[in-house]
């Protein structure tokens, strides 16, 4: 990408709309727009419009009116991607817009590229690396949750903590560095208490993020939940509760879920991609294939799903299928669904169900799939299980696997380097070389040190038009 060049593309969903908004941003921008552009007010002049302004008119193509616009203007570097820029919205739908595009392109503008505009902003200073991964997160967020992390990453929250990080660690390792390598200036020795409770507090700060790394991503893009069970304990019904339609369909025969049925919905805050799978149970060497094979796949979903919503007849009590079903969640993230609560009477023997299946699950939740009451409890289970109950959603936040490599990477050289002070005896040196370490992997966090690779791969994700 060259910053000389004047870009364009649409900033807005492709097909019909009530809008369409072309985006323009480069050095370029006002005399491209000039030639398309024509105000219902001659008398206004596109090159000399200010920031913050807009102008009613309409574009041209190839010398013929084509549809009303609306041109709002910023001057370079109060813009998004701190060049000149120019919004031009028109009726929505794909004439008007790829019209449009073709007039700019004729008038000199070249088509963006993914994410090209959020990169100009990056390359003029305009927003930190995280902050641009930031604003993909916020397109993506699965909820106002996810969202509201992602903006407080677009607000700077991360780049601020992890600038605090660097400054503790660059004093630190300007004091080591010193100290070893101007002996002669008496230099003051750092105690090796001190040093260690430095790292340790630091270390302590990145350990932070890192373990609420999960917890957000989940937040931010929902979670794969996978419900299983053997046949009629309820499955599909509670796949009903949660969508809150009649998605799969509810019979009292067994094997009725032949294959896995799919759908996304919101549970609280967090977007759970369910997958209804066949009920599981043994059907012998000649039993149906059609259902052998679902149950094939329902296993192999569960070994996929970074949730597990393993249902039970609390009615009929458990059986050998049952104990198949929760050996398999054993060690896993997986709630154990105690269905058709109602139906029991005796409290000792939902109970003793409960006991049973404590072993193999984090929690064991008895409910009723066929009450919508029931949905705030399952809410509150899973968001207790995932931990996202406790994310702080306006704290600093990592929100992507390229962050969370650099923070691992810092993290575990400041561990190395407290092991050379406590449990390997060496000298200051030693933390020192740990330290400059860290440092590198927090500059490659935050965009400091990144390599055009890195950024290639971050913009990769990007939309056009973004």
């Amino acid at each position: 990408m060259q910053l000389s060049t004047t870009v364009c593309a649409l900033a807005t969903p492709p097909g019909e709309g009530g809008i369409a908004v072309i985006r323009v941003s480069g050095p370029d921008t006002y005399a491209i727009v000039d030639k398309v552009f024509v105000p219902i007010h001659q008398n206004r002049k596109v090159i000399e419009a200010r920031g913050y302004t807009a102008l009613f008119g309409h574009f041209v193509l190839r010398g013929q009116t084509m549809d009303e616009t609306v041109a709002l203007f910023y001057r370079a570097p109060h813009s998004y991607t701190g060049e000149d820029v120019i919004e031009l919205s028109v009726h929505g739908g794909t004439v008007m817009a790829d019209s449009l595009l073709e007039a700019l392109y004729l008038a000199g503008a070249v088509p963006a590229g993914p994410g090209e505009f959020t990169r100009r902003a990056l390359l003029n200073g305009r927003i930190s690396l995280t902050q641009a991964e930031a604003v993909m997160e916020i397109i993506s967020a699965g909820g106002r949750q996810g969202a509201a992390l992602a903006s407080a990453a677009l607000d700077g929250a991360l780049a601020k903590k992890i600038a605090g990080i660097q400054a503790t660690l660059q004093s630190l390792y300007a004091h080591l560095s010193a100290w070893v390598d101007y002996p002669e200036e008496d230099v003051p020795e750092l105690l090796p208490e001190e040093l260690t409770m430095t790292l340790e507090e630091t270390k302590g700060e990145l350990d932070k993020l890192i373990n609420g790394y999960g917890a957000g991503a989940i937040l931010r893009h929902g979670v794969d939940c996978v419900l299983c069970g053997r046949p009629n304990v309820g499955k599909s019904t509670l796949l009903n509760l949660l969508a809150g339609f009649e998605r799969a369909i509810v019979t009292p025969v067994a094997g009725t879920t032949r294959d896995v049925v799919e759908q996304a919905v919101m549970l609280g805050d967090i977007r759970l991609n369910l997958f209804d799978t066949a009920g599981v149970r043994d059907v012998g060497e000649k039993g149906d294939a059609i259902e052998a094979e679902g149950i094939r796949r329902s296993w192999k979903k569960l070994d996929e799903a970074g949730l597990v919503l393993a249902v039970f007849d609390a009615d009929a009590g458990l059986g050998p299928d049952d104990l198949s079903v929760a050996e398999k969640c054993q060690g896993r993230p997986a709630i154990a669904i105690l269905n058709k609560q109602d139906l029991v009477a005796d409290d000792e023997r939902l109970g003793t169900m409960e006991k049973t299946l404590a072993p193999y699950f984090r929690q064991v939740l008895p409910l009723s799939a066929k009450d919508p009451a029931s949905l705030p409890k399952l809410s509150a289970a899973v968001a207790d299980l995932l931990g996202t109950g406790q994310v702080d959603t306006g704290a600093a936040a990592l929100c992507s696997a390229r962050q969370l490599h650099a923070a691992t990477a810092a993290r575990d050289a400041l561990a190395q380097a407290i092991r050379s002070q406590r449990e390997e005896g060496l000298g200051p040196d030693a933390a020192g070389v740990c330290l400059a370490d860290a440092l590198a992997s927090l500059a490659e966090l935050t965009g400091e040190d990144a390599t055009e690779a890195t950024i290639d791969e971050v913009f990769s994700t990007f939309c056009v038009g973004k």
